[in-house]
């Protein structure tokens, strides 16, 4: 139980339990239970029981188990569930680095994933998780119950607990086949320091705008380590600076080349939120530096405005 939980703050959950995160621009229904659902259960896989509440079929009913216990519960499908949710998690070297935070960008987005795969689960929506690198290494299809949640945060702490493989990070040729590879119209919330190679940015954009056209919904969670990632904050002797992805390595003094870098990375990102927000992408910039779940709290409420 503790090593399936790491990622689950008990005091993120007391915060979450009450809140609820709706996709804008889905429109195959609303959460199980607020809302009748567009599918009947048949042909479909079946999931759990739950409480039977007011409004339900009784067709529905599992009368076999109003006999052993008599209550009235609601045999639950996985198609029932209104929103299919995918985290797409970016575990390449890059994504292990921290200098002055207290988590690693990969430890961070793991946090952010656990609360937002336990949210989607206490809605009553299907969540799965995608990892990768520079390929696919890891594909959780999207489930709603709460035994599949678990198996997904002990994948996370195995993501976060092994050594890093010598790869780079290839997102756009993973989003295109994440794009090609889910059917059903979904909610997708990529995490990642979007450490790609700079010949490889428009492809990376492309690969967004691809979810779009296949009818997603997308969020874009941008973390880094702000201090020294997007401001260069470094103490300024000379420093040797290696590419966790590459190996390449570089000698120079940060004050050197602190302001021009800093200006780099505000103009890539700004990029970014652009062309993400000219194709109802959200693009959201996340500090390791700071609680993950303060950001989290304040996005949902942001969203909870615009539905």
């Amino acid at each position: 139980m503790e090593t399936t939980l790491r990622y689950l703050d008990p005091v993120v959950v007391s915060r979450l339990k009450n809140m609820e995160l709706r996709a804008r621009l889905i429109v195959e229904g609303f959460i199980t239970g607020l809302h009748k659902s567009p599918y009947h259960g048949f042909s479909v896989e079946f999931a759990e029981h739950r409480p039977y509440n007011p409004g339900d079929e009784l067709r529905h009913v599992d009368w076999k188990v109003y006999a052993k216990t008599d209550r009235h519960y609601v045999k639950q499908y996985e198609e029932e569930t209104n929103l299919r949710h995918y985290v797409v998690l970016d575990t390449s070297p890059s994504m292990r680095y921290k200098h002055s935070a207290e988590l690693s960008k990969l430890e961070y987005g793991a946090y952010l994933a656990a609360a937002l795969h336990f949210l989607m689960q206490k809605q009553r929506d299907a969540t799965g998780l995608i990892a990768f690198d520079e390929s696919v290494h890891t594909l959780m299809p999207p489930k709603s119950t709460l035994r599949y949640v678990r198996q997904i945060l002990a994948k996370l702490e195995h993501l976060t607990q092994e050594e890093a493989a010598e790869r780079r990070t290839s997102a756009a040729s993973v989003l295109n086949e994440v794009a090609e590879r889910i059917a059903r119209r979904s909610l997708v919330v990529l995490i990642t320091d979007l450490f790609e190679n700079i010949a490889a940015h428009d492809d990376l954009l492309k690969a967004l705008r691809h979810l779009r056209h296949r009818g997603h919904e997308v969020l874009v969670f941008h973390v880094l380590e702000s201090e020294t990632e997007r401001r260069f904050r470094f103490p300024d002797v000379p420093m040797v600076f290696r590419d966790m992805e590459t190996g390449e390595e570089l000698s120079l003094q940060p004050a050197q080349l602190r302001e021009h870098y800093a200006e780099a990375v505000q103009s890539f990102s700004e990029r970014f939120r652009r062309s993400c927000l000219e194709h109802n992408i959200d693009f959201i910039e996340l500090d390791t530096g700071q609680p993950y779940e303060q950001a989290l709290l304040a996005y949902i409420n942001k969203r909870r405005k615009l539905t």
